[in-house]
């Protein structure tokens, strides 16, 4: 049964489909592996041992009834640690909210409850979620699957440590500036960003609301499609079909491609080749106006993130680590007036945005411009762990900022993954794109 273990998640909900694999036998191998793992407390925050047993003997009585929920009902995933779940504890990477006990869970937990997943338990994360390198001093760091001396990459680092060292078959994480997508691409995972606002985030500890997105991390595009319907309780989409022949992307130049690893410039030229091959048509795409979008970044999300902590943080601001707490601080020099007027002027740059991209099937950039950082260097180097987290989030950020959809698939590089742009609103376009991508790259 270790086999299960490595498999994606439709193929397990296909096996407990057809009576081969048992959802209470598979969820107990996976909650021995997790308890057997000497990584364990770096990747699990807490195991939910009894729900999971619970969820799944409720999975295997749908199965044998025949009135399974969806594919993946009975198959085990995890949840990062800033998803509310009644009587267990949710800290958010954080000891300012030690011992925090929500009384029921986040409502994207209860849809996907009822969709017939089974909670393994919550997953380690950078603090707050505002980092994108997974290094927590305060809590803990989970390992990269390519490289014990670097950092997984984050703030959903946990979750993706959990599905890369085949503790859980998915991870459900956050993405408000990369965190999906950064541990995806380090971790060879397939990682999907969905549009803010589409899926709910009612009960998930925040960072910043306007920019805060839920989305999963997972082996396959197939898996990934099916955890959007999952999340948001309805069928999937179809994936049958999808061909790269006559499709049009455009190759992003302006901010994606600047200062990239010669191992990240290398892949991604590779991956334009092979795209060609399949049949896709690849144009390079400048768009001068994103470089002053990026600009609004720091203004944007520290005001907000800032705005909505800065209580808790300077009521206890030694119980943070000091680079997210200097990170958290810097919204407290920006005016109320700055903010409005970014926000003003950055829905005139997500239409520009538009504008250039109108005729593309998707746009394409490396998904992080660097390698995952070494993790001591990291807590020693100050200048090092500032430039390294600004860079680590700079590629993906470009979604968040211009309020789209984005996917990051591994290359079969390590730590080297593609992104693939949609539109605000665009998954299931996104998905179907992706499948064809993830064929030609396979």
């Amino acid at each position: 049964m270790e086999h299960w273990l490595n498999m994606r998640a439709a193929n397990l909900g296909r096996g407990i489909a057809s009576g081969e694999i048992s959802p209470v036998a598979l969820t107990q191998t996976y909650l021995e592996a997790i308890d057997a793992h000497v990584l364990r407390d770096q990747i699990y925050t807490v195991v939910t041992h009894e729900r999971a047993l619970a969820e799944a003997e409720a999975a295997e009585r749908r199965a044998k009834s025949g009135q399974r929920l969806s594919l993946v009902d009975g198959v085990p995933i995890s949840w990062k640690d800033l998803f509310d779940s009644a009587g267990t504890v949710t800290e958010a990477g954080t000891n300012l909210l030690k011992g925090r006990i929500p009384d029921q869970d986040a409502r994207v937990l209860r849809i996907a409850t009822m969709m017939g997943t089974v909670c393994l338990g919550k997953t380690q994360m950078s603090e707050l979620a505002f980092s994108g390198l997974g290094l927590n001093p305060v809590k803990a760091t989970p390992p990269c699957v390519n490289d014990a001396g670097a950092v997984p990459g984050g703030s959903s680092s946990g979750a993706g440590a959990s599905v890369a060292f085949d503790l859980a078959a998915c991870g459900i994480g956050s993405d408000t500036g990369g965190s999906v997508r950064i541990p995806a691409a380090w971790n060879d995972l397939v990682g999907l960003k969905t549009t803010a606002g589409r899926i709910s985030i009612d009960g998930v500890v925040p960072l910043c609301k306007q920019f805060d997105t839920v989305g999963p991390l997972t082996r396959s595009v197939e898996d990934a499609a099916l955890y959007l319907a999952v999340l948001e309780g309805r069928k999937p989409i179809d994936l049958r079909g999808c061909d790269l022949v006559g499709l049009r992307f455009a190759d992003l130049q302006t901010v994606a491609q600047e200062d990239l690893d010669p191992t990240v410039a290398a892949v991604h030229a590779e991956m334009m080749q092979r795209l060609r091959q399949s049949g896709a048509e690849i144009v390079p795409l400048e768009v001068p106006d994103l470089t002053e979008a990026m600009g609004l970044s720091a203004l944007l999300f520290t005001t907000e993130a800032y705005g909505l902590w800065k209580d808790q943080i300077e009521a206890a601001p030694d119980r943070m680590f000091p680079e997210i707490l200097e990170r958290f601080r810097i919204g407290k020099t920006h005016s109320g007036a700055d903010y409005v007027a970014g926000w003003d002027r950055l829905m005139d740059l997500r239409r520009i945005w538009a504008e250039a991209v109108a005729g593309f099937d998707g746009v394409l950039s490396p998904t992080a411009p660097i390698l995952p950082p070494n993790l001591d260097r990291l807590q020693s180097d100050h200048a090092y762990y500032v430039k390294a987290n600004l860079l680590a989030l700079r590629n993906t950020r470009i979604a968040n900022l211009m309020g789209l959809s984005a996917l990051s698939l591994p290359t079969g590089t390590a730590s080297c993954g593609l992104q693939i742009f949609g539109s605000g609103a665009g998954e299931e376009a996104l998905l179907r794109v992706g499948a064809a991508v993830e064929t030609a790259l396979a």
